[in-house]
């Protein structure tokens, strides 16, 4: 597989504007350091949460392309932004980032609280694109330009 990250975006508290970092560290069972739901203050804690969100780089080209909508800075509230990698086809599967490992928890289709903290039309804009859920197996950091290796 040659996918990898390209982007890391986290935000300490929920509701607040995701901010860009340059390494992140996952830690098993709870996340990324210093993120939300690693944090125990997302929005969906203890609901809906989800320890590493990954969405498609190509995905996000294709709804700014189309839509005009904004989802370059992280307006698209999810952790990794993936180039060269069909999450979906990460369905059952434990794969290395960086140092950490990673398994494929669930889709991770948009809700409505993302539109509230972004844009008119985000949700739409997500549906069917808005990447998965993945659980944290092995501590390790996490860097872009990592690649993303099936294991």
């Amino acid at each position: 597989m040659d996918g990898a990250v390209v982007r890391i975006f986290i935000t300490p508290v929920g509701g607040d504007t995701m901010q860009p970092v340059e390494e992140i560290e996952a830690l098993a069972g709870c996340g990324l350091r210093g993120d939300r739901y690693c944090k125990r203050t997302g929005y969906w804690t203890d609901v809906d949460e989800c320890e590493v969100t990954l969405i498609e780089a190509e995905c996000l080209e294709e709804i700014r392309a189309k839509t005009g909508i904004n989802v370059e800075e992280g307006e698209h509230r999810r952790n990794l932004v993936t180039r060269g990698v069909r999450l979906d086809d990460l369905l059952g599967k434990r794969f290395q980032v960086g140092k950490a490992v990673l398994e494929y928890d669930r889709p991770r289709p948009p809700c409505g609280h993302v539109e509230t903290l972004t844009e008119a039309g985000m949700t739409r804009a997500l549906i069917n694109r808005g990447g998965i859920c993945a659980r944290v197996v092995t501590s390790g950091m996490i860097r872009p330009n990592d690649p993303i290796v099936v294991l």
